[in-house]
């Protein structure tokens, strides 16, 4: 019965890993976006790709593989001249997006701490957005890694140039996808609990292009000659452990927030009572940053219905915290029909679509001791299978043996 089991596992894995992605973050000394006194550094972050099933795969727009691999010390060689991506310079630090996107620069709009200082039931908080914008041809600043990554989708023969995800073929998030601590890092920390995974599709291009630089040079707004279809639609965050929550990160928001029942940050009138529970085992919502926040609009890191109970009563796309839908492990582990769709590609295209690995400030997971983890080792993967070899209680012979990772 056990080696059955391992066998249908090995079939599963065989089956529907069309693309995955294996990253090592070593040496993090992460620091809360809560107090934010250390240090951040990252001496290594390694990426391999591979693909099966009518993907292919490059880093340079030129050379195509059913695999892939680049790390810190290879960006320059693995990318295309004039790259702009970035394996973090001298740390991570955190930073807070909703995926939106800025389609002058085609980059993800980030906002970084501007001041944080104590208030009576939390933190008071403003932010500054991070300055990717003003120069998109140079690299990224520091503190996240970002990088492009193209995929060809050959399925099919026909190209629509219309952007219309209808026309699109549905990707899913492989059941085996996962962010831990390394084997070098610190268990029982929870860093790994507040990293998020954001794909931007920037646009694409028929998929029978040849000429690297038209693939690569794939923007948000192209122009109404360009043979690139823009797309910039808001990226999809993946938000890994969604349920986990470190009893020391639970012990820390339960002693800093309070409820908060007026206006005024700084009065301590504003704040009477406990916060909302959190609890290991639970999902929460994650109030990223919007926009700039300034000490005029008097926001705590804890506003919002979950936690400090406080509603702004922001108008709809005006809020400054939102409850952004992220793709949560809870919606990759669902079973069957109810398995949502991770992203679409276009058949017959070539897709530029830029990749942002970070930390998330505003995660209520995200406290200062968690620095002492040290080391985070994500990978995931993707496939066109909607099911799995349990959705569907197989039992024939191994399929696609040797394929995708063991």
């Amino acid at each position: 019965m056990l080696k059955e089991s391992k066998r249908r596992l090995s079939r599963v894995k065989n089956l529907i890993v069309v693309c995955t992605l294996s990253a090592i973050v070593l040496s993090i000394s992460t620091y809360a976006w809560f107090i934010g006194m250390q240090t951040v550094h990252v001496s290594s972050f390694d990426v391999e790709i591979a693909v099966t099933d009518s993907l292919l795969l490059s880093l340079d727009g030129s050379t195509w593989d059913t695999t892939v691999s680049i790390s810190k010390d290879t960006l320059d060689a693995d990318s295309y001249v004039g790259h702009t991506n970035s394996w973090g310079g001298e740390g991570l630090f955190p930073v807070s997006s909703v995926g939106e996107m800025d389609t002058t620069s085609s980059r993800m709009k980030l906002f970084e701490k501007a001041s944080l200082t104590a208030t009576p039931g939390g933190y008071r908080l403003l932010t500054s957005r991070v300055d990717n914008y003003t120069n998109p041809s140079v690299v990224e600043p520091d503190g996240y890694v970002v990088f492009d990554l193209f995929i060809k989708n050959f399925s099919g023969t026909q190209y629509i140039e219309d952007l219309n995800e209808l026309d699109e073929e549905a990707i899913y998030l492989t059941t085996n996808s996962q962010v831990v601590v390394g084997a070098a890092g610190v268990a029982d920390t929870g860093i790994e609990n507040s990293v998020r995974v954001a794909f931007a599709q920037i646009g694409r291009v028929i998929g029978t292009t040849t000429d690297a630089g038209e693939i690569t040079g794939i923007v948000c707004n192209p122009g109404l000659e360009s043979i690139v279809t823009g797309i910039c639609r808001t990226a999809q965050i993946w938000e890994p452990n969604d349920k986990d929550h470190n009893e020391n990160a639970i012990s820390w928001y339960e002693t800093a927030c309070s409820a908060r029942t007026g206006e005024d940050v700084t009065d301590p009138d504003s704040y009477d009572g406990p916060c909302g529970v959190v609890v290991d085992g639970t999902a929460y919502p994650t109030y990223a940053v919007r926009d700039e926040i300034t000490s005029a609009d008097n926001v705590d890191i804890y506003d919002g219905a979950a936690y400090n109970t406080y509603d702004h009563l922001w108008a709809e796309g005006d809020e400054l915290l939102y409850a952004y839908s992220l793709f949560t492990d809870t919606m990759k582990l669902l079973t069957g029909t109810d398995r949502p769709q991770f992203m679409t590609l276009a058949p017959n295209s070539i897709t530029k679509v830029r990749i942002y690995i970070y930390i998330e400030g505003q995660d209520v997971d995200n406290y200062d001791f968690a620095s002492i983890g040290r080391q985070i080792a994500v990978n995931f993967g993707f496939t066109k299978q909607r099911f799995t070899e349990e959705d569907i209680n197989y039992i024939g012979p191994e399929l696609n043996e040797g394929a995708g990772p063991e």
